[in-house]
């Protein structure tokens, strides 16, 4: 069994990981006023690592006081305060054998008034989903269209926050442009209805992700890590295809493969589901375009689905299983009849219960 592809050793860059596997990023929202996410989260991310995992991701952490936040309780890294309390929690995961990863984004016009410190939310375009949100039971607000200044500010918030995760040691960052948030409203022709630099063509829509990337680059220490992670869908009409054809998303991942990355993470709601009308899942779109290493996450929960997934891609990510289960990893070794667990079992994330 040990000579399976799942818990066979995988290089990145300058890292081996000890098997394929990793802790997919979650929000907890367990941060209070000082941005710092409760004791018991930062427990789980290290109990995780001793129980095997090979990559611990944090949450997705925040980039600016200003425009960034778009739920209660989120944490960020640009305090000295803030920088401190992380440090323990990644040297533990080192010292358990496993990386640590933090996940960085900035919602774009996912966020409300109310919980950003400025009071303002910012999007490529004055577009705002059209579901409620789940969180007020009220509509999203038309955000502000970001002007060249705001575009600045926010690719400075991104620096900061990488600076905050390299001095608090971690083995690298991943840029968020998945889900609807910021990065990926200007990658998508739904958010982005710009007819300036930034808007228009796949490579105008890129053009602010570039700019992320370059600017977050040049804080990365050559020994760490640089990854993005992308997706076809948002928190906010699910339903919608975030790039227009398969055509826009390869042409998007071409255009990243220029980029000074290390690796991409594709999320999806189902690894295996074919894409844009193809035979092809969002795994095997992605490698035509690219020789860096894939992570994939989406409905992987037991050794069948893990193995299935990695015949498209190099590591596995896994949230829920890995969040309600942290044997997870034991049991797919020995092969166990696993189930799999729904959102609404997953809710526990968000509510002030540990988690075993």
């Amino acid at each position: 069994m040990e000579s399976d592809k799942i818990f066979s050793p995988f290089k990145i860059k300058n890292f081996t990981l000890k098997n394929r596997t990793g802790v997919a990023p979650m929000t907890r929202m367990s941060a209070s006023t000082d941005g710092i996410p409760r004791q018991d989260v930062f427990e789980f991310l290290v109990r995780r690592a001793k129980n095997g995992a090979a990559i611990i991701y944090t949450e997705a952490i925040l980039t600016d006081y200003e425009s960034a936040q778009g739920y209660p309780g989120q944490a960020r890294i640009v305090t000295q305060k803030q920088i401190d309390a992380w440090k323990p929690v990644v040297r533990k995961i080192q010292q358990e054998g496993a990386i640590a990863i933090l996940q960085m984004f900035h919602c774009g016009r996912m966020s409300w008034p109310e919980v950003n410190p400025a009071g303002r939310t910012v999007a490529p375009s004055g577009i705002a989903p059209t579901q409620d949100n789940p969180l007020t039971q009220s509509p999203y607000p038309v955000p502000e269209m970001m002007s060249r200044f705001d575009i600045s500010h926010v690719i400075s918030g991104f620096v900061e926050t990488a600076r905050g995760a390299i001095e608090a040691g971690f083995d690298g960052v991943e840029i968020h442009g998945a889900h609807g948030y910021l990065i990926s409203q200007f990658l998508s022709w739904y958010s982005n209805g710009r007819d300036d630099e930034y808007g228009g063509s796949t490579e105008n829509r890129f053009r602010f992700f570039h700019e992320v990337i370059q600017a977050v680059s040049k804080v990365i220490p050559k020994n760490r890590l640089l990854m993005v992670r992308v997706s076809n869908w948002g928190i906010a009409d699910m339903d919608v295809s975030l790039f227009e054809s398969k055509e826009d998303y390869q042409k998007t991942i071409s255009l990243l493969s220029l980029e000074p990355v290390d690796a991409i993470s594709v999320s999806t709601y189902e690894y295996n589901q074919p894409a844009f009308g193809t035979d092809r899942n969002m795994a095997r779109l992605t490698r035509e375009m690219t020789d860096l290493p894939l992570l994939i996450c989406g409905g992987i929960h037991d050794r069948a689905s893990a193995e299935n997934a990695l015949d498209d891609a190099d590591i596995i990510l896994v949230g829920k299983s890995l969040l309600l289960n942290p044997d997870w990893i034991d049991d797919v070794r020995a092969d166990r009849d696993l189930k799999r667990y729904t959102s609404e079992e997953a809710a526990v994330a968000y509510t002030p219960e540990p988690l075993p």
